[in-house]
């Protein structure tokens, strides 16, 4: 093995010292609580490439009146219930839990609304389609009973309404379709 010069060792100690002077430097200064640099050049998005999609989604507001909407029409029928909504990813935006709800209707009202938007159908149909493909069911994150409606834009899902809690799915279907309604107001 060569010895290296005096020279040569100096130069490559001072790189290494720099080198990890500037990681931490770099790691304390992506960690401060100021807001980073806006970049350089901004990435100009051409909406008009076939490798996006556009994609239509509720806002927040309206998933919180169809909840809302969906929770009053089981509260005039004297039930409790739990109410979500997701988005087109299955995502919950809103998920509320009616006063007196049973505890483990927050989680599957999700199930459903992700069923109906998953499906693009009310879950009571898709109990229907279990006789045909009883493995349906094993999807994770489905829940085929009723109490799921999806929301629609032109036929395509947008969102998908979920409610449990009532002593049927036809009655949990029936405040989910409510909710619906109401984003046609």
């Amino acid at each position: 093995m060569k010895k290296l010069s005096l020279r040569t060792r100096v130069v490559t100690g001072a790189v290494v010292v720099a080198a990890l002077g500037a990681g931490t430097f770099g790691a304390m200064s992506a960690s401060a609580s100021s807001p980073a640099a806006a970049p350089a050049v901004a990435v100009k998005a051409d909406t008009d490439n076939r490798n996006l999609q556009q994609t239509t989604h509720l806002t927040v507001a309206a998933a919180t009146k169809a909840a809302q909407a969906t929770l009053d029409a089981a509260k005039k029928e004297n039930q409790r219930i739990s109410v979500a909504v997701v988005d087109r990813n299955g995502n919950t935006i809103v998920s509320l839990r009616g006063d007196g709800a049973g505890p483990q209707s927050p989680e599957s009202a999700v199930k459903k609304a992700y069923t109906a938007v998953s499906w693009n159908a009310p879950t009571s149909e898709l109990v229907k389609r279990l006789e045909q493909a009883p493995n349906l069911k094993d999807i994770p994150g489905t829940l085929f009973l009723g109490g799921g409606a999806p929301v629609q834009v032109k036929g395509a899902p947008v969102a998908g309404i979920g409610v449990a809690g009532a002593p049927s799915g036809d009655l949990d279907e029936k405040f989910a379709r409510a909710g619906v309604a109401s984003l046609a107001r």
